[in-house]
């Protein structure tokens, strides 16, 4: 090794470890261009998706409308419309005014129409009875002060462009930290990443399908179990519920990547993971209260998904384990031989 070219270790130890050693105050200035790039990128990315908003807020409305909230019961019920859009529902009790507009019937419908009398246009309801109420009735959103609008507009700037550069920061970060690694780690990481961000969508997706629909009727159900009428809910909140559930489902998908690629790593095995199934289920439910909303049906609807990839993680960990046994075996009975 003593004769070996100066040049030539270099090229080596640069080989190993993944890229050259730089000083502390050189990787100062790549940490400082990482923040400076990432910010741009996304006050880019929030720009848009404030201009944007009004189509990102379909999108997010889509789970509400897809969610059964109520069905009907035996009480009477007025829905107040004016043209299409749906101002209010009421229960009509049997001492309150608008039993009289509601007759016998279960169902009415009060349509806010204009009506002309003489030459003055005035509005006026027309009243139709229903024959059933909708099976599925999305609770509208709604916004309470002359600031709430800007305040919905604000956070769905802010999720929709952490979520649009969320790509482009990741890979800013990456190119931070990847000449610290040795070229087999990076292989490993690499193989990460593909997966990680595979399975970041499918949580995602999972929870604006599957979950989002389910949690919204539960939360529903609860309150008028508790008596409240659930005429509407606040933009704000729904958009911070929606954002916060979905980005939490998504980054707890990527739990298999981290464990998986800590076990290729050689940090951690079979035999731990086996052994950390009790204190995994304590930080499922954990997860479930940092990285979405801390109510106990968000918790159960993200610990249990959870807990099921922490399962496939410690049996393909297994697996791996025994293919790497098998190959040694083979290796050793070879060289006997």
């Amino acid at each position: 090794m003593a004769d070996e070219p100066e040049a030539e270790r270099l090229d080596t130890h640069e080989e190993d470890e993944g890229g050259p050693v730089k000083s502390f105050l050189e990787h100062l200035e790549d940490l400082r261009w990482v923040l400076i790039k990432s910010i741009a990128v996304g006050g880019v990315a929030m720009i848009a998706c404030f201009f944007g908003g009004n189509y990102v807020v379909k999108v997010l409305k889509v789970p509400l409308q897809r969610a059964p909230v109520e069905k009907a019961g035996k009480e009477q019920r007025l829905r107040i419309l004016l043209g299409t859009n749906q101002l209010a529902t009421f229960r009509v009790g049997t001492n309150e005014p608008l039993v009289s507009l509601a007759g016998t019937n279960q169902f009415v419908r009060l349509e806010i129409v204009p009506i002309t009398i003489g030459t003055n246009v005035v509005l006026g309801v027309n009243v139709t009875p229903e024959v059933k109420q909708p099976d599925k009735a999305p609770i509208p959103l709604t916004t309470l002060g002359p600031a709430a609008a800007f305040v919905v507009a604000t956070k769905v700037a802010f999720y929709g462009g952490l979520a649009v550069a969320s790509p482009f920061i990741f890979y800013f970060v990456a190119q931070f930290v990847f000449p610290a690694l040795k070229m087999s780690e990076k292989k490993y990481v690499y193989t990460g990443l593909v997966f990680g961000f595979g399975l970041f969508v499918t949580g995602v997706t999972f929870c604006y399908v599957v979950l989002m629909p389910v949690a919204l009727a539960v939360y529903a159900q609860y309150s008028q179990w508790f008596g409240f009428e659930v005429t509407q809910w606040r933009a704000e909140e729904y958009i911070s519920f929606v954002c916060k559930f979905m980005f939490g489902m998504g980054l707890g998908f990527e739990m298999p990547v981290i464990i998986l690629t800590l076990v290729r790593m050689g940090i951690l095995d079979y035999r731990m993971l086996k052994a950390a199934r009790r204190y995994v289920i304590v930080i499922a439910f954990v997860l479930g209260a940092v990285l979405t909303t801390p109510e106990v049906i968000t918790q159960v609807l993200m610990a249990i998904p959870l807990l099921v990839l922490y399962e496939i993680s410690v049996w393909i960990a297994w697996y791996w384990e025994r293919q790497d046994k098998k190959r040694q075996q083979a290796a050793e009975a070879a060289e006997s031989k």
